[in-house]
């Protein structure tokens, strides 16, 4: 940058901290010196220009007209734009590791230097840049001038959880001549403010603590718990399958950021169907297979457990059709930072390096309005392609249904007949310009897909996370949904899972179970709240279902009352129905239920059907059901739920430990370390 596009960055961040609310008194002393600051940053500030020579010749004089010209004040905000303006651009704008040595001592804060020699915009001895002077005299208060990334301004000991502070500010703890963890511009550990996650912060002086976990604007769906229900009156379950694995990767970023998840972020389909299960590979027509078992339901002795599991035919990565893909990627400035657009382009890499000559990209940005990036770009051209994805920027608004129609604009124009054509969007969901209600956008999102374009979404950020409507998005675009918290997390779902992510092998996969009233007595279905459907939805090839990808497993279990068991959990008795009592062949059949599937081809329009009995007759318990029933209770005791007053952090440690099988990943050793950290979190809130 030049010193006028750097002034003109300064001029943005003073908005921003005069929008956002940052200047407690617009009347102070403070807010005028931002003011008068701001008037000299939005003049021209080059060189050689008139303004600038004529400041500097003024600041340079120590005669008395220049004190009465300027008064103090004024001169402290004409210095820190004429000296300061330069390097602070600068270190608003750099991308340099937060680590323990970001911050030292005075003018050697940053190593390397934004004036060039090591220094940093801090005086030697003071705590930082604070309300009531520019220059740092209000209280040794650190404010951060980068407030969509302040954690390049603190350094904060990552053993120390949003959770410790708040039990510290729970117990109204007052001047503290230690502050856990933290450090300051000056080296010490006391009375500082420290900035948390984006625009909120935790601080830490000499009359409170205030904090702030820095995800209240995070939007999740409100998940009732599926109920008992009686077979003799309900005895038909339906549901869409969901290979979604978002829920999982969301939770696990929130327990590493040492929190407990929000009941909404906990759904149970998506933690069990992250894992893969060992199911057999299809034979004959059908691209999936399918696996039933029956054993005791570890939560409930008196209970049974059904498992149920799909297995999706693997397509080798050199046989999948060709691609017509389309990256949609959010800009906006709610993406700013490492774990947002950063996060992105790196994923996104990884993807690319897989593409083939005969697959094509083509790249979308919106923020504030949208625009095409790349071209449908032929994956032989890596270098072209990268070069697009790096040189993306975060800054705006949110235009995000602009963009999305733009998106499909250009895959429905390179469009692959027998190929895989998807839009690919990569955002935190906080659509905020444009069509923004989660009605507008999945209407416009179910027409869409009629053209044959499938949806990705990957969700990526913290703080701003708009979970529920990400989720609704792909499910009415014939997609998935994943949540990227971390480069490992990218190589699992667009290099390992590529073809399941990426390549759909039937779509509208519809489940139902039919209960033998003479062996159930009660039954409910494990998660899968946002995916039932009516009985009559079955076999309805209008209404639309779930997408299965190649070498996608998906897994469903059922709890089960067996006929004649006495258990608080059956719902309560309706008066004796007429019509409805059960034949003596049902009481003398050995079969417990029977599943039913429906699904159509990726391009087809009528569906097919398979049928499997379950007869009630228990087997030895594979690690297949033994996991997932781990799986389940985690997710059980994270949501609170009612079934989970016999469950116990420990047993699920005891089931999963015992289930953990080959592990190729690691994925299900990191689970166990997940419940653990879980079990410490929990004991916490006790």
């Amino acid at each position: 940058m030049n010193e006028q596009e750097l002034a003109d960055k300064f001029s943005e961040e003073l908005d921003h901290l005069i929008e956002t609310g940052r200047i407690d008194d617009p009347k102070s002393e403070f807010a005028k010196d931002l003011a008068f600051a701001k008037e000299l940053a939005d003049a021209d500030l080059s060189s050689d220009s008139e303004i600038r020579g004529s400041l500097g010749a003024e600041l340079e004089s120590t005669s008395t007209k220049f004190w009465n010209v300027y008064p103090v004040y004024k001169m402290a905000a004409a210095f820190c734009v004429m000296v300061l303006a330069v390097p602070i651009a600068e270190f608003i704008s750099s991308d340099y590791d937060d680590d323990a040595a970001t911050l030292q001592v005075g003018f050697d804060s940053k190593p390397g230097g934004m004036f060039g020699q090591s220094y940093s915009p801090y005086e030697s001895g003071v705590e930082g840049i604070s309300p009531g002077g520019l220059a740092g005299s209000g209280g040794n208060v650190i404010t951060p001038l980068n407030a969509q990334d302040p954690t390049k301004l603190i350094t904060r000991d990552p053993s120390v959880s949003i959770a410790d502070l708040k039990q510290m500010a729970s117990r109204g703890l007052a001047k503290s001549a230690a502050a856990p963890g933290f450090r300051g511009a000056s080296g010490s550990a006391n009375e500082i403010l420290l900035a948390a996650r984006g625009d909120n912060v935790v601080s830490i002086n000499q009359y409170q603590i205030v904090a702030d976990d820095g995800h209240d604007r995070e939007g999740y769906d409100n998940i009732p718990e599926n109920p008992f229900r009686l077979a003799k009156e309900n005895p038909l379950s339906t549901f869409s399958i969901d290979v979604d694995a978002a829920s999982y990767s969301n939770v696990r970023r929130i327990l590493n950021e040492g929190r407990l998840p929000p009941a909404g972020a906990v759904r149970v389909e998506e933690m069990i169907n992250y894992f893969d299960y060992d199911y057999p590979q299809p034979k004959g027509k059908h691209p999936f297979s399918i696996t039933t078992e029956l054993a005791a339901c570890p939560w409930n002795a008196k209970h049974k457990l059904v498992h149920v599991g799909i297995q999706g035919r693997t397509i080798p990565k050199d046989a999948l059709p060709p691609s017509n893909l389309v990256f949609l990627i959010d800009t906006s400035g709610s993406m700013s930072g490492p774990e947002g657009l950063g996060l992105v382009q790196k994923s996104l890499a990884l993807l690319v390096k897989e593409l083939r000559e005969e697959d094509r990209i083509a790249i979308v940005a919106y923020a504030g309005s949208a625009g095409l990036v790349l071209p449908a770009t032929s994956g032989i051209y890596k270098d072209r392609i990268l070069t697009a994805i790096s040189a993306l920027e975060s800054g705006g608004s949110t235009a995000g249904a602009e963009g999305i129609e733009l998106a499909y604009r250009i895959a429905g124009d390179n469009f692959k007949k027998g190929g895989n054509n998807r839009v690919i969007l990569a955002t935190d969901g906080d659509f905020n310009v444009g069509l923004s209600s989660d009605d507008e956008l999945t209407r416009m999102i179910e027409k869409k897909r009629t053209q044959g374009v499938f949806l990705t979404v990957l969700g990526f950020g913290f703080g701003n996370i708009q979970d529920g409507k990400m989720e609704k998005l792909a499910d009415k675009g014939n997609g998935n949904y994943a949540y990227i918290d971390t480069l490992k997390e990218a190589n699992k779902v667009l290099v390992n899972e590529m073809g399941g992510t990426l390549f759909t092998i039937a779509k509208d996969v519809k489940i139902q179970v039919e209960f033998n009233p003479g062996r159930v007595k009660a039954y409910r279905l494990v998660g899968y709240e946002n995916r039932m459907l009516h009985a009559q939805d079955f076999n309805d090839d209008k209404k639309d279902a779930g997408e299965l990808g190649s070498g996608h497993t998906v897994t469903a279990l059922y709890e089960i009352v067996p006929a004649g068991v006495d258990s608080e959990s059956v719902p309560e008795k309706i008066d004796s129905l007429k019509y409805q009592r059960p034949a003596k062949k049902n009481i003398k059949s050995k079969e417990l239920l029977t599943v039913k599937f429906r699904y159509k081809e990726p391009d087809g329009y009528k569906s097919r059907l398979l049928t499997r009995p379950l007869a009630d007759s228990e087997v030895p318990v594979t690690e297949n059901l033994r996991f997932s029933a781990a799986v389940a209770q985690f997710a059980m005791l994270l949501r609170k739920s009612a079934s989970a007053k016999n469950l116990s952090y420990d047993g699920v440690l005891e089931e999963a430990r015992a289930a953990k099988g080959e592990d190729k990943h690691g994925y299900r050793a990191e689970f166990i370390r997940l419940v653990e950290k879980a079990k410490t979190l929990d004991s916490r809130t006790d």
